[in-house]
């Protein structure tokens, strides 16, 4: 794919619009830019650019549309699929200026907000006025909701409260071609034409660049509590998970930790958790606003959990244990991450079937004498599955890392699952697409992409194969 360089005269009309103040140039940003949270790779933009209001967004895609320059919109840069790389050089536009909160509705539990805000920020700032953001990836101290947003994020909480999606009610966007546009809007029914922004939604920053979000809130619930369940098994952990639900309970967290990913916890913060020798232990939260019912839902996962082999069940009730046992889970991906070298897949299967989808990817990564450790939403079938390089020498890790996750993500689908839960396609994995998609599905969706993108400008080389 071809595109124009960066001339000193667009770079003079940048400054123009933006100010030279909120354009970076220099070598150290273009490194920082160049990168998000995947892997090691890095692509190096001509220019960082930052803008502060829609008009200048507006102004600045208006500029690379017509100059075929390409553009990479960046959030907080935690994306685990490549979203934000610059893969072909030119403008990546930051959104970290849009950060203001600019309205919370308590009445009919609504917020408007700019995509650059900080998803913990958001959430802790509408605790204080008794309402719930439930989406809470990983990264949330420092993911930009409008990062959430086009990867339409999930984390542990939604089992039982579901995505990113579910709870974005309207947008502003920029279109790649400058123009701006207002979809949805602050009501709670709307079939007002094509819902273009669920379509925005989860579109990896390809389709439009979003402004301003109106969000849907809810109560907060009042009462929370945590249990660890060990298992000597992996399966047993895994087919504990679907039992839960059957017996009429969902917990508003239920994560799978294997050993390899708690020990890994556990050396990240310098601490060490009940049953941490256990083969695979069973992270579950249930939460509402009377303590009765709850302590009822706990009796029935006890149950459900001896049913199936448990070594020991554990609650954890006052603050400093449950706000332990989450950093336990939070920091799990960094610490795994740190091992070594490595792949991250988000598979994500339907619950039911996580005891064949674990123990299918335990026996791929043996046959090729690769290491592989499982973590995840085990509530809604969203495992990540962290392959590691370890010891392997780097030629046989070349020759059958990607033979390794072509075989799992076969797998995924053959077991009615997809190959991302909530990490997007992005950049990284673009090439496994078509064993999810069929050509007629791949199709459709590249000739929506050009309806919204002609010249292809907007975050080029993300999701399909060029």
């Amino acid at each position: 794919m071809s595109y124009n360089k960066l001339t000193p005269a667009l770079t003079h009309h940048l400054t123009a619009i933006l100010g030279a103040e909120n354009i970076l140039l220099d070598d150290e940003s273009k490194s920082i830019y160049g990168q998000d949270e995947t892997e090691d790779l890095s692509f190096s933009p001509e220019v960082i650019v930052k803008p502060s209001s829609t008009q200048q967004v507006s102004e600045i895609l208006k500029l690379a549309n017509h100059h075929h320059v390409p553009v990479t919109p960046r959030g907080g840069g935690t994306g685990l699929s490549g979203g934000a790389l610059p893969v072909y050089g030119g403008i990546v536009l930051s959104m970290e200026k849009f950060k203001r909160i600019l309205e919370i509705d308590e009445k009919n539990c609504q917020a408007v907000v700019e995509p650059g805000v900080i998803t913990q920020i958001f959430q802790e700032e509408v605790e204080k006025r008794g309402l719930y953001y439930p989406p809470d990836p990983a990264s949330r101290g420092s993911s930009h909701l409008g990062g959430n947003l086009a990867e339409c994020s999930g984390g542990p909480r939604a089992v039982k409260y579901g995505v990113t999606k579910d709870y974005v009610l309207g947008l502003e966007a920029v279109l790649p071609t400058g123009e701006i546009i207002n979809t949805g809007g602050r009501v709670l029914k709307n079939v007002s034409g094509y819902n273009l922004t669920q379509l925005i939604v989860g579109s990896e920053g390809t389709l439009a660049i979003i402004t301003k979000i109106i969000f849907r809130l809810i109560p907060l619930p009042r009462e929370r509590k945590v249990l660890l369940v060990a298992f000597n098994s992996l399966e047993d952990a895994a087919a504990t998970v679907a039992s839960i639900f059957q017996r009429g309970v969902t917990p508003s967290a239920l994560e799978f930790m294997e050993k390899a990913a708690v020990k890994a916890a556990e050396t990240q913060l310098g601490k060490t958790f009940p049953n941490g020798n256990a083969e695979a232990q069973l992270f579950i939260e249930v939460d509402g606003n009377y303590e009765e019912v709850l302590a009822k839902d706990i009796e029935v996962i006890a149950e459900v959990a001896e049913k199936h082999n448990a070594l020991d069940v554990l609650l954890a009730e006052d603050r400093q244990k449950i706000v332990d046992v989450w950093a336990l889970r939070r920091g799990m991906g960094e610490a795994v991450k740190k091992i070594s070298a490595y792949k991250e897949e988000d598979t994500v299967v339907p619950r039911a079937a996580l005891p064949q989808l674990i123990r299918g990817v335990k026996e791929i990564c043996a046959k090729y004498g690769i290491t592989s450790i499982c973590y995840g939403h085990a509530g809604d079938g969203n495992v990540h599955v962290n392959i590691l390089k370890d010891k392997l020498d780097d030629n046989t890790w070349n020759t059958h890392v990607d033979t390794a996750i072509r075989e799992i993500f076969e797998l995924t689908v053959s077991l009615g699952g997809m190959i991302s839960g909530e990490h997007g396609i992005g950049y990284s994995q673009k090439a496994y697409l078509p064993i999810a998609l069929s050509p007629i599905e791949l199709k459709l969706m590249k000739e929506i992409k050009r309806t919204f993108d002609p010249n292809n400008i907007l975050n080029p080389g993300k999701i399909f194969v060029d």
